[in-house]
């Protein structure tokens, strides 16, 4: 870890809503530039074999108030198909410039429709293809398999690709719809840690906790945040 001393310490009086603090540090990675994907978050999810795996997501959207965080996903890969058995998940986010790290831990809801289409919208022709083009997780024989499936499920949606995945015969580029099986996941925390490097491995951390609960149409309620300073 880096050590740095240029960004603070957390106050002898923790912050009641740990949340918007940790919404400025993913800001402050953002607006620095230091690094490619300053937004990237590594999720963990665990299979029915209670066997745990992680993989590296980008966030995007850090809601503090009510307090989760936003990925985007095939619902059949495996991360999804081990949430939709356990819905307990947790993320990391580390920014090594900074000496700052953010641990999340809570539950994991479908994010509506509605915000899935949005999102899905604002994203490029390349990027919508690559929804529909991959069944994530699924094996396949060769690339050369892979980019031919890409290919057929293009000219499904009427792109008329060139000889490259990445380029069009011409600029006429269709509406493109979410593919029902793709979409969001909103992990809402119920415990939240905040670490900043010290010098001599003396880091500021905090956990901050609360109680969640959830209704039948995957509504979220939440009590207050309880902070506890950590030893490092």
């Amino acid at each position: 870890m880096t050590n740095t001393d240029t960004f603070g310490r957390l106050p002898d009086v923790l912050p009641v809503d740990p949340m918007r603090w940790a919404e400025a540090w993913l800001k402050d990675a953002i607006a620095a530039g230091l690094q490619d994907n300053p937004n990237a978050m590594t999720i963990a999810t665990v299979g029915a074999d209670h066997q745990p795996s992680a993989r590296v997501v980008l966030c995007k959207e850090f809601v503090p108030d009510p307090g989760y965080v936003v990925f985007y996903t095939n619902y059949e890969s495996r991360k999804a198909e081990e949430l939709a058995r356990n819905s307990k998940a947790a993320a990391l986010f580390h920014w090594d410039a900074f000496g700052r790290q953010i641990r999340i831990e809570g539950i994991v809801s479908r994010s509506p429709t509605a915000e899935s289409d949005e999102y899905f919208a604002s994203r490029g022709w390349g990027s919508q293809l690559g929804a529909w083009g991959s069944d994530q997780s699924r094996a396949i024989d060769s690339r050369e398999q892979l980019v031919a499936q890409i290919r057929q499920r293009g000219a499904k949606l009427g792109l008329s690709l060139a000889d490259s995945t990445e380029e069009l015969d011409n600029d006429e580029i269709p509406v493109i719809s979410r593919p029902p099986y793709w979409g969001g996941f909103r992990l809402w925390a119920h415990a939240i840690e905040l670490w900043i490097s010290g010098s001599d491995r003396i880091h500021d951390r905090a956990r901050w906790t609360r109680n969640l609960a959830r209704d039948r149409a995957d509504e979220v309620t939440a009590t207050q945040w309880i902070g506890t300073r950590l030893q490092p």
